[in-house]
């Protein structure tokens, strides 16, 4: 069980840090999956769930964001906008995850995510275009290519908000829906996106683990062996990202949170 719980660590962390999703989109459900379906794995609770997640997160994000920031990928202005609404997010959003049980959890994820998913198919703004007419404007520059994109301070606070409690409450590190928000909202590429999420997640999820810690959520016996193969993981998911275009992460984005949905959906109303 042990050499199972690193790889899916790794596997997780891999995945979650080429689309900036942080690993709990994929790590929540499969431990979901292996709670219902082994004896080894009957600690499985929501409350469980979340808690590993979360702590798992920060190992995670901090190796990701390390690598990002070494290539220069990360939006840190941008990024620590989110920081402030997130990370009271994410402490509520723990809290309440408390009340919830299994099957109202998984349906829900689940939904969430087919929404995330088909945002990707509204038609797209035209680079140097913005949705939003005020705001904080940004400018990058990731190998020779200069991306602009704009940001209302404002509005980016209540965003992050509102994503900080569905990752406390959801344990899935906020990624999942801030990714396609910086794409589809803010018209940032893909890239900048996904390497200033996992920057934002490494910090949200310390407050957010924090609080599950405190709520005595957090399976420390089975945690730990799940934090080598998560660092491991997003160091080389990191790597993984930086050799795709933009296109394709937000299609690998796209098919990833479709199957996770469905998959979700039908355990929590089966």
């Amino acid at each position: 069980m042990v050499i199972l719980m690193f790889i899916i660590g790794l596997v997780t962390a891999l995945v979650g840090s080429i689309a900036g999703l942080g690993g709990g989109v994929i790590l929540v459900p499969v431990l979901l999956f292996l709670g219902d379906q082994l004896s080894a794995f009957d600690w499985v609770t929501p409350q469980s769930i979340v808690g590993i997640s979360l702590v798992v997160m920060i190992f995670t994000g901090m190796s990701s964001a390390l690598s990002y920031l070494r290539h220069d990928r990360v939006d840190k202005k941008i990024g620590y906008v989110f920081l402030i609404g997130s990370v009271p997010g994410g402490i509520i959003g723990s809290w309440l995850n408390q009340f919830f049980k299994t099957d109202m959890f998984s349906l829900l994820f689940g939904c969430i995510m087919i929404l995330v998913s088909l945002l990707f198919f509204i038609p797209r703004k035209t680079p140097g275009t913005y949705l939003f007419n005020k705001g904080l404007k940004r400018e990058k520059v990731i190998e020779g290519t200069t991306y602009t994109y704009q940001m209302p301070i404002v509005f980016g606070l209540i965003l992050s908000l509102g994503v900080g409690m569905l990752s406390g409450l959801l344990g899935i590190g906020g990624g999942s829906l801030m990714v396609p928000a910086m794409i589809l909202l803010f018209n940032m590429p893909a890239h900048i996106a996904t390497a200033t999420s996992m920057f934002m997640i490494f910090f949200a999820s310390i407050s957010s683990s924090a609080t599950h810690i405190f709520l005595g959520h957090v399976e420390w016996a089975y945690t730990l062996y799940f934090i080598p193969g998560a660092y491991l993981g997003g160091t080389l998911g990191a790597r993984v990202n930086r050799h795709l275009k933009g296109q394709a992460v937000e299609w690998f984005l796209r098919v990833l949170l479709i199957l996770i949905g469905i998959r979700l959906i039908w355990q929590g109303i089966g």
